[in-house]
């Protein structure tokens, strides 16, 4: 049932733009796997292979840490509402801080969102649609605003130290790339 596209169609873009909730997977060459659930509104369709999230400072930053390694990424997505599909985009990604050359552009794609550390580009080299019959249907309520709302409660200086804590390796030890917190003071 599965089918294999080469690029993000009219409709798995509008499927795309319509759902809450995404999965972000990467791995480095050895060390855990890791999955993460996005929401907000932080996912952008760029083109037809290309995609772009922006990732906020949370209790982790595992997907930087396996780029700086691997630059491979697939994102998840499944209909909890409606007919039943998943959706896979596999591919190539790389990873934008504040202060590179593209942050301005990219950033600007996206509602000004507290603690904003890093959009990720994915270069889309397969797309994959499957079933999804086994997914529950789910109704969405609303969106969680507690991550927005800690960031948002947090000085300049009490981000950088949490990132500079939380944030500059994974569980396995790997840097994640974020600069020196005496780097991002002006």
């Amino acid at each position: 049932m599965a089918k294999q596209l080469p690029a993000i169609s009219d409709h798995l873009k509008a499927f795309i733009e319509a759902q809450h909730v995404y999965f972000v997977g990467t791995a480095a060459p050895d060390g855990h796997v890791n999955v993460s659930p996005k929401g907000m509104d932080s996912l952008r369709v760029l083109g037809p292979n290309r995609v772009a999230w922006l990732n906020v400072t949370g209790s982790g930053n595992e997907t930087a840490a396996h780029l700086r390694q691997l630059p491979r990424m697939t994102v998840m997505f499944c209909a909890l509402e409606g007919p039943p599909l998943i959706l896979r985009l596999y591919g190539t990604a790389r990873m934008v801080q504040p202060g590179d050359r593209d942050w301005n552009d990219l950033a600007a794609l996206f509602p000004p969102l507290p603690g904003a550390r890093q959009v990720f580009v994915l270069e889309v080299d397969l797309v994959q649609t499957s079933c999804g019959m086994a997914v529950p249907l789910m109704d969405f309520r609303s969106d969680r605003d507690d991550l927005n709302g800690w960031a948002a409660r947090q000085t300049s200086e009490q981000l950088d130290d949490y990132r500079q804590r939380k944030n500059t390796h994974s569980i396995d030890g790997f840097p994640t790339g974020l600069p020196d917190a005496q780097a991002t003071v002006s």
